[in-house]
C-alpha cells in the first residue's frame, strides 16, 4: 500500500509488458493520433471511401488532445458501401435543412447557412434590424409580367 509522501521506486514485478495489438483482457487497443495501423478507418474515413461500418463492432480506438478526444476505428475490410441516396432521402433531407435555414419571422427568406433559431429565434435582420447580406440568401424571383 503506498502512502502520501512515500517515495516507492517501481521494480521489474511492477512492470507488466503489453501488446496494443493483442489486449487478451476484452479491452480494444488505444492508439495515439496518427498510429493507427493500416486496414483500420474512422466513420468519417470510411463515409470519404464511400463506405460504411456495416454493423461491426469498433476493434480499437484513435486519441488526442491527451485522451480528451477520441474516434472509433473500424476494419476496412468488412466494411460495406453506403446506400445511395434516394430521391425520398434528398426530400426528406431538404425539408430538415428548410426548417434550419428558414427564418421564422417576418422576412421568411430561406438562407444559405442555419439560423440561430434557438437562441435568437429568427435571422438577425429580424432581430435587431443589421441587414442581412444579399449574398446569404438566394434573389427573390423576378415578378412575373404578362403581356396583355
Amino acid at each position: 500500500m503506498r502512502t502520501h509522501g512515500t517515495n516507492r521506486r517501481e521494480t521489474d514485478e511492477d512492470l507488466v509488458d503489453v501488446d496494443p495489438h493483442d489486449p487478451g483482457d476484452g479491452s480494444i487497443p488505444v492508439f495515439r493520433w496518427r498510429q493507427a495501423g493500416p486496414g483500420l478507418a474512422t466513420r468519417r474515413q470510411l463515409r470519404e471511401m464511400g463506405l460504411r461500418p456495416g454493423g461491426q463492432e469498433p476493434v480499437a480506438r484513435i486519441e488526442c488532445r491527451r485522451g480528451k478526444r477520441f474516434a472509433w476505428l473500424y476494419r476496412i475490410d468488412l466494411a460495406k458501401p453506403k446506400f445511395p441516396m434516394t430521391l425520398a432521402k434528398e426530400a426528406a433531407l431538404d425539408k430538415a435543412m428548410a426548417a434550419r435555414q428558414t427564418c421564422p419571422g417576418r422576412c421568411s427568406r430561406r438562407y444559405y447557412i442555419c439560423l440561430p433559431l434557438r437562441t435568437l429565434g429568427s435571422c438577425l435582420e429580424c432581430y435587431d434590424g443589421t441587414p442581412a447580406d444579399p449574398a446569404t440568401y438566394p434573389a427573390p424571383p423576378a415578378p412575373h409580367l404578362l403581356a396583355a
